[in-house]
């Protein structure tokens, strides 16, 4: 039962997440979240900061360790096929008929109506993110001050990797050496 739930719900967001995974990360958030309560929003907080770090789309990285908790190895391999399966689908219909409609005005008119609902979708994840119903996400001051020296560093043109390794070193130094100490 539960690989049809997983099979049903990554499907979904597979089907309905256009735009990409920063994009998906609200449909996820409400599938994972809040209709099947699988994880609390501190947790899904921790798979969007392991899924940007790890090599891979989000959504496919998200769906992979969200079905593995879940269910373990099998459920993650029942997630990953179900959010590929839709754009596999489309693309292998799609492929044939591209060069066709690219240039047909209701082609260009469905994607430039699909634009403000990306940017809509990527805003309503960073709200998500910023301000979850639960109270995780941003809960202090080290949080916000983490963001802004990794905002400002990014906007500077400082190596990614060196960013997510600072992050994760400063991290450790804030949230965990003073439970261990």
């Amino acid at each position: 039962m539960i690989y049809l739930k997983l099979f049903i719900s990554y499907l979904k967001i597979g089907f309905f997440g256009f735009g990409g995974g920063y994009a998906m990360l609200s449909l996820i958030q409400n599938e994972i979240v809040v209709q099947n309560q699988w994880m609390t929003n501190a947790e899904f907080a921790d798979i969007v900061a392991i899924s940007q770090m790890t090599p891979g789309p989000i959504a496919i990285n998200s769906a992979t360790y969200v079905g593995y908790t879940v269910a373990g190895f099998w459920g993650s391999v029942v997630a990953t096929v179900s959010v590929c399966l839709p754009a596999l689908t489309l693309m292998i219909l799609i492929t044939r008929f591209f060069l066709k409609l690219r240039n047909n005005r209701f082609m260009k008119g469905a994607i430039a109506g699909m634009k403000p609902v990306v940017v809509g979708m990527i805003g309503a994840a960073v709200l998500l993110l910023l301000f979850p119903s639960d109270g995780g996400g941003f809960k202090d001051a080290w949080s916000w001050i983490l963001f802004g020296i990794a905002l400002i560093a990014s906007h500077k043109k400082v190596n990614p990797i060196l960013l997510i390794v600072l992050s994760a070193v400063a991290g450790i130094a804030i949230y965990y050496l003073p439970t261990v100490i």
